[in-house]
């Protein structure tokens, strides 16, 4: 899935979860100096500034088919190699990373599979492939309270549960499918508060994913009636969100 928005958009919904997600999926791949790495399906660039941060500029590279969020990382990360391009058709030779890494990118790849696949095969052999997904099937991700008030309110609405890896056990079967060795499985759990119910709202306005994608095609009342549906879940504010992702890290 390309995400047809701006890098600012996508900032704003997605960034606040993000961005504090990506020192923590930097930790558990154990990216250290010295390393050359690779950031697949980049968005704007929230991992890919801490892969900069701890390796510098120039053993960093970065691709995702949105050409805007591209434009964003070269513009906002100068030195960082930065290309328009799938998972699945990554533009680099055969082990040219120590890590190569996909922040919550799997589940919209057009074939996980063959992503994770074309992820090994870029990176040196016995070296770290990472992944991370939220965890939208066990009601722990990020979007939860949303997608509980849309199923309220609509209970035919598609949410983002049946997407690939979402569930517990399945992006490790993924990596699997894909010939990568498992090395670890784990969650990762960050924590998000937003001083009040509109800040949190918002976003969702945006057109950014399934979420966005959602509320864009509300009419009038029907978006009002899910907005207040989800005050009357979360509050005036603060809102706090507990955001849980499943990570794997393997080798080929």
């Amino acid at each position: 899935m390309s995400f047809n928005v701006s890098a600012d958009a996508y900032l704003r919904f997605m960034g606040r979860y993000s961005e504090p997600l990506a020192a923590r999926f930097a930790d558990l791949a154990a990216v250290r100096p010295g390393q050359r790495a690779l950031d697949v399906g980049c968005g704007p660039g929230a991992l890919t500034a801490e892969l900069m941060s701890r390796l510098g500029p120039g053993a960093v590279c970065a691709v995702d088919p949105s050409r805007p969020f591209t434009m964003a990382v070269a513009e906002r990360l100068p030195g960082v190699e930065v290309a328009v391009a799938a998972a699945e058709r990554l533009p680099f030779p055969d082990g040219a990373f120590d890590v190569t890494l996909a922040q919550l990118v799997v589940h919209f790849m057009a074939d996980p599979v063959a992503g994770l696949r074309d992820m090994g095969r870029v990176t040196r052999r016995g070296a770290t492939v990472a992944a991370c997904v939220w965890d939208h099937a066990g009601g722990r991700g990020p979007l939860t309270t949303f997608w509980r008030a849309v199923r309220d309110l609509d209970p035919a609405a598609r949410d983002e549960s049946g997407l690939a890896g979402v569930g517990e056990g399945q992006l490790a079967g993924l990596f699997a499918q894909a010939g990568l060795t498992v090395t670890d499985a784990t969650a990762l759990t960050v924590q998000v508060r937003q001083a009040t119910f509109g800040q949190w709202w918002q976003p969702f306005t945006l057109g950014v994913g399934p979420a966005g994608t959602y509320v864009a095609a509300l009419a009038g009342q029907r978006r009002h009636l899910l907005r207040e549906h989800c005050r009357e879940l979360l509050g005036d504010g603060p809102v706090d969100v507990s955001a849980t992702a499943w990570a794997v890290t393997g080798h080929r």
